[in-house]
């Protein structure tokens, strides 16, 4: 079959081939952007609702799949991401947000599910806020009880939010929770 040359036959099956690699490049987890910063703050209505010095500012997509293990994942490596540099050491990307004491400001994005069709965006693979809303306080808790609550600031959920920043870097990392480890194939994963 690969040897019959035909162009029209072939284009149907790279048409085919490629919308299977579509589904399959889908992500199905809970995804974080993660932004060093030197400050950050939202602001809804004209006034400033949350606000942090140095530390992480993190996006949050919620896909409508979403478990507590998708938030215990992301919880767990946004706290121990090694984006800060060690000055007694002088060894860049050497210390967390935690051992710094520095804050996290986590945002409810759910853009960050958007496909587009055509030049449309569309949102359907994102948690429904009814359930979303929730799910994202349980979140944002999370992080409360993992480190020190008084760091951890949020915006204000289902709200037109201004998030201003200032990277520093600029570092900006993706993290969605169902990548796997280097160590899944031992069973062991890396805090």
């Amino acid at each position: 079959m690969n040897s019959v040359a035909c162009p029209s036959c072939c284009s149907i099956i790279r048409t085919k081939h490629r919308s299977v690699s579509r589904r399959r490049a889908q992500v199905r987890a809970m995804r974080a952007i993660v932004q060093r910063v030197s400050s950050a703050s939202v602001e809804v209505e004209g006034r400033i609702v949350s606000e942090i010095g140095p530390g992480l500012l993190v996006l949050v997509g919620v896909h409508e799949s979403d478990t507590d293990s998708d938030a215990d994942y992301i919880c767990r490596k946004v706290l121990n991401m090694r984006l800060f540099p060690n000055e007694t050491t002088g060894r860049a990307w050497d210390q967390s947000v935690v051992q710094k004491n520095y804050g996290v400001l986590l945002v409810s994005q759910f853009t960050l599910y958007g496909i587009l069709k055509g030049n449309k965006p569309d949102f359907h693979v994102a948690m429904p806020p009814q359930k979303a809303k929730p799910f994202y306080a349980s979140f944002v808790d999370r992080f409360r009880t993992s480190y020190n609550p008084d760091a951890i600031k949020d915006g204000v959920f289902g709200a037109m939010m201004k998030v201003n920043l200032v990277n520093d870097g600029p570092v900006t990392m993706q993290l969605d929770s169902s990548q796997p480890s280097k160590n899944a194939k031992d069973g062991m994963e890396e805090p």
